[in-house]
């Protein structure tokens, strides 16, 4: 697995993955860990519901939308402009669900986990982004039952793909001494 580090003029490059230990020390502390998880577990949670009630209520217009945004991110060069495009999009679909104020609770839990996210290779990103077709198909579909499986394993794999899920498969003192 190859990570994206920031260069010195500000860029990114690709780069061998940290050791282990260096994630642990410049990522997080070991505390955060379980916050971590707490999040991504409530993030789902939400999502899940969101999905449900949003394969209620699509308009044509909002899944037109959805649509749009897989395609902005299907075309991104940059994890930048991916996640643009993907914090729009899950946004969006909040917004489609109309639950109210459950909806800013949500945003919350959303905004906290992005304060945790590392910039992942374009590629893997761009195989997530299948989930995101395949919700907006469930959209389209008003299969509530699809929208919120795919919804629940794409948070899902945050327990693993993100750091807190490497580290766990690579505790300090692995002989790969990589994440």
């Amino acid at each position: 697995m190859l990570v994206r580090r920031r260069g010195r003029s500000g860029g990114t490059f690709v780069a061998d993955p940290p050791n282990t230990e260096a994630l642990r020390r410049l990522v997080i502390p070991a505390a955060e860990t379980v916050e971590v998880h707490g999040l991504i577990d409530r993030r789902m949670l939400m999502e899940c519901a969101l999905a449900h009630f949003a394969a209620l209520r699509a308009t044509h217009e909002q899944v037109q939308h959805l649509d749009e945004l897989t395609r902005r991110m299907a075309e991104a060069q940059s994890w930048s402009a991916y996640h643009q495009a993907d914090d729009e999009f899950h946004r969006s679909v909040a917004e489609v669900a109309a639950i109210g104020t459950a909806t800013a609770e949500y945003l919350k839990v959303l905004e906290q986990l992005y304060g945790y996210f590392i910039p992942y290779p374009i590629e893997q990103l761009h195989v997530s982004n299948h989930d995101h077709i395949g919700l907006v198909r469930a959209l389209a579909a008003r299969d509530c039952a699809a929208a919120v499986r795919i919804s629940q394993e794409h948070v899902d794999r945050l327990h693993r793909t993100m750091f807190v899920g490497l580290l766990e498969a690579h505790p300090v003192g692995d002989s790969s001494g990589s994440a």
